[in-house]
């Protein structure tokens, strides 16, 4: 289970109705929600709350380093609770569901000096593809 709520609050973040609900739809573990699925499920929850205003939370949290922008799809931009432990992403190809992964090993050290090209590296991005136990029985 994310611990986003718990990080937003010893943060100090100010927690009005709109930005608790948000960060409550997005709390959780495998949480990987376009902008849209976050108002549509905020909406449920409070009625009232704008596109904008969550469209704006969304951006405040990922400037906060809360949050993490991913694309998986190079088209849709989704929310990513998990932004404080290190993790890649699995996506099946056929439905697009994401999970969080943690695969054993250091991803910067796969990459050989020769590979670098002069760079420093600070930061990797790996995204597994398959097929998900759901879609392959289908």
């Amino acid at each position: 289970m994310s611990d986003l709520l718990e990080r937003l609050r010893g943060r100090g973040w100010r927690m009005t109705a709109q930005r608790r609900v948000v960060a409550e739809v997005l709390d959780g573990e495998h949480v990987h929600l376009t902008a849209d699925e976050v108002h549509a499920r905020a909406v449920e929850r409070l009625p009232e709350i704008s596109r904008a205003t969550v469209y704006n939370t969304l951006g405040e949290l990922v400037t906060l380093g809360e949050v993490l922008e991913v694309s998986t799809d190079r088209r849709v931009k989704r929310y990513d609770p998990n932004a404080h432990r290190p993790h890649q992403h699995l996506v099946c190809a056929r439905c697009g569901a994401i999970r969080d992964v943690h695969p054993a090993g250091d991803p910067l050290a796969d990459l050989p000096d020769s590979e670098r090209f002069g760079f420093t590296v600070s930061d990797v991005e790996v995204t597994y593809r398959g097929t998900c136990p759901a879609c392959a029985a289908a």
